[in-house]
């Protein structure tokens, strides 16, 4: 087992680390820019290491990260979510540097990275995928209206290199295709730096499920069931549920096989994802596979009993993966509500500022993972989620009820938050019944608005303020 891990990241996902590698008894080295210098990771690692005084550069320099791990003697490097975590040079670097990259090796992250040949490889075993296309950047305007055509309407354009709902348009009619194009292709080289662009049937209103993969370094490999990831709004996950609540146990079964298939024909090691569309025939789609760990991990872990970056830790130190899939069973639901630093009435800007109060939620099966306490200062250079609230019980209907309970107690003051709109979808019926798809917060999203209200704190200010100026006059 390793002695020390440095972990590239920051935020909520570097504390869930930390915590990991304090149950295992593994010192952590906690990267941080300046902006980061009062971040709870910071506070919590055995060592800590400035990476850089930029806010993100630092974070995203493969050099400047190893160069940390080997000045603190780390023996590991683990990317976490988001940053480097998929930067398949990254992770040759690592193993080029003499320290274990805790994930995939640099080989399987650039196939599956690459969202072209992650699907002619799926093909070629069998997996179902959305009818589509290689890239399109070397064909002229009218060849591409040709095969748009051919597919049918709507379709989706497709950054090869894309992920986090980045570089994705979708066209409804021929009008709309050559800006749609262009503006995809810019997109796709500014997040990317990559504008290669595919094409794809657009499937209307699908379910948005995936698989959660382990796998050792010695072929064995398991699912950890699903997660359903639809309730999303611009191909951003607000809520996951584990497992599906409408699902079949047969198309449970049918679909895990695949994806154990899937990740067997990638040569996966480590944790990963394999993500599906299901239409409304019952008929699923690959999509793409997630070479780290996943946002909505938690939920999985929550209804397995299993700690999949402990897991994680272990499988890269090179153990042997002692689970059969017949080890594996739900036990009850688990749903994670991502609560995000946002102004829901002003389109769900980012919202970062100081906390003046914080009070997670508690009670039996009532997790919180975050990064924030009170009094720090939200940085404005990073994603807008602060916290994840993630909750237990035996049914759906109970779990529900539990993370209504939860959201009631959450209070965060100083920002803007979504609690209040996720509050919302939890009284909603259709949410209540399992009744969505990926569209649900497209056509909701007006009813699912809270009413406007003062933060607490913002009163006592302006209340402050007011006694104050009286007091002078």
């Amino acid at each position: 087992m390793f002695k020390r891990i440095l972990i590239a990241n920051r935020g909520e996902i570097a504390v869930r680390i930390i915590r990991a590698c304090n149950d295992l008894s593994i010192e952590s080295i906690a990267i941080y820019s300046h902006a980061d210098r009062e971040s709870l990771h910071v506070k919590m690692a055995t060592h800590t290491y400035a990476i850089s005084e930029d806010p993100i550069k630092g974070y995203l320099n493969p050099d400047l990260i190893i160069e940390a791990a080997k000045a603190l003697e780390a023996e590991a490097i683990h990317p976490g979510y988001g940053f480097l975590s998929e930067n398949a040079l990254f992770a040759k670097k690592v193993k080029e540097a003499g320290l274990v990259w805790i994930g995939p090796n640099s080989e399987v992250i650039a196939k599956m990275g690459d969202k072209n040949a992650a699907r002619n490889l799926m093909v070629a075993n069998g997996i179902p995928v959305v009818p589509g296309t290689e890239p399109l950047n070397t064909l002229s305007m009218y060849e591409i209206y040709k095969i748009a055509n051919k597919i049918g309407y709507p379709i989706i354009l497709k950054a090869s290199s894309g992920g986090g709902g980045r570089g994705i348009r979708v066209v409804w009619k021929e009008e709309e295709l050559e800006a749609s194009f262009n503006a995809c292709k810019r997109e796709a080289l500014t997040f990317f730096k990559n504008d290669d662009v595919f094409m794809e049937k657009y499937i209307q209103n699908p379910r948005h499920i995936e698989f959660q993969i382990l796998a050792d370094n010695y072929g064995n490999v398991i699912h950890l069931l699903e997660r359903d990831c639809s309730i999303q709004r611009r191909h951003q996950k607000l809520i996951e549920i584990a497992p599906c609540p409408t699902i079949s146990s047969d198309l449970r079964r049918r679909m895990g096989s695949v994806a154990v298939a899937a990740a067997k024909a990638a040569k996966y090691t480590n944790a990963g994802t394999v993500e599906f569309l299901v239409d409304d025939g019952n008929d699923f789609y690959f999509m793409e596979m997630n070479t780290r760990i996943q946002v909505e991990h938690g939920v999985t872990e929550e209804i397995t009993g299993l700690d999949l970056i402990a897991r994680q830790i272990r499988i890269a130190s090179g153990e042997i993966l002692d689970l059969t899939q017949s080890d594996i069973h739900a036990q009850g639901y688990a749903i994670e509500a991502r609560i995000n630093a946002e102004d829901v009435h002003n389109d769900f800007i980012p919202n970062p500022g100081t906390i003046t109060a914080y009070y997670p939620s508690l009670g039996p099966f009532v997790r919180v993972d975050s990064y924030i306490y009170k009094d720090f200062t939200i940085p404005p250079f990073y994603d807008s989620m602060v916290a994840k609230l993630i909750v237990k019980a035996g049914t759906y209907d109970l779990a529900i009820k539990k993370l209504h309970r939860a959201l009631n107690e959450f209070k965060i003051r100083g920002v803007k938050t979504t609690i209040p709109f996720l509050i919302n979808i939890c009284n909603d019926k259709d949410f209540r019944k399992g009744n969505f798809d990926t569209s649900y917060l497209e056509t909701k999203i007006n009813d699912l608005l809270p009413q406007e209200s003062f933060d607490e704190s913002d009163l006592i200010a302006a209340m402050a303020v007011a006694l104050v100026s009286n007091f002078e006059e």
